[in-house]
């Protein structure tokens, strides 16, 4: 019912609190179902995991910034958002409530998205227990390879694909 990555996104964004995979996971389906679309709901999804991830290192411009704009194409996708199994008036007032934390720079605290259908809570929870984590727990800020995940992981492929763009584009010019 609901695409597979949709469902680990949400998970990994309850469960392990890792917004860096929800948003390599999302990314990656975003690129393949709807490509070049900057005002998809998967956007608006992606920057939302961006947005935490920023919160949570401390990043509170880059964080409000990215959450800016997510809220913006979410509240677009009124539709959408409901068919993903969430509550669209209770998101919309949560990310607002999350934006106004961020602004005030207040300390960082997990969200629990506004998930309205059981099964989907459900698969999500079996895909957390799958991978060895747990739904609903809150964010450990204290592990270094999770916050700072960014900065640790191997950009090998992120560095050779934009090598090879940069080259395509300067080939067809």
């Amino acid at each position: 019912m609901y695409p597979i990555e949709y469902v680990q996104f949400l998970a990994h964004f309850h469960g392990d609190r890792d917004y860096f995979e929800c948003h390599e996971i999302l990314e990656e389906f975003w690129k393949k179902t709807d490509p070049g679309n900057k005002e998809s709901i998967w956007v608006g999804l992606i920057q939302l995991a961006v947005s935490c991830y920023h919160f949570r290192r401390g990043n509170y411009n880059g964080a409000a910034r990215t959450l800016e704009k997510a809220i913006k194409i979410l509240e677009s996708k009124n539709v959408s958002v409901t068919s993903l199994g969430l509550n669209q008036q209770m998101l919309h007032e949560l990310l607002l409530k999350q934006l106004s934390v961020i602004k005030e720079k207040k300390e960082y605290m997990s969200i629990q998205l506004p998930i309205s259908d059981p099964f989907l809570i459900e698969s999500c929870k079996l895909f957390c227990e799958d991978q060895g984590f747990q739904w609903g727990k809150k964010s450990d800020i204290s592990n270094v390879e999770l916050v700072e995940r960014h900065r640790l992981r191997d950009r090998t492929e992120v560095i050779e694909e934009r090598y090879r763009s940069l080259k395509m584009r300067k080939s067809s010019e």
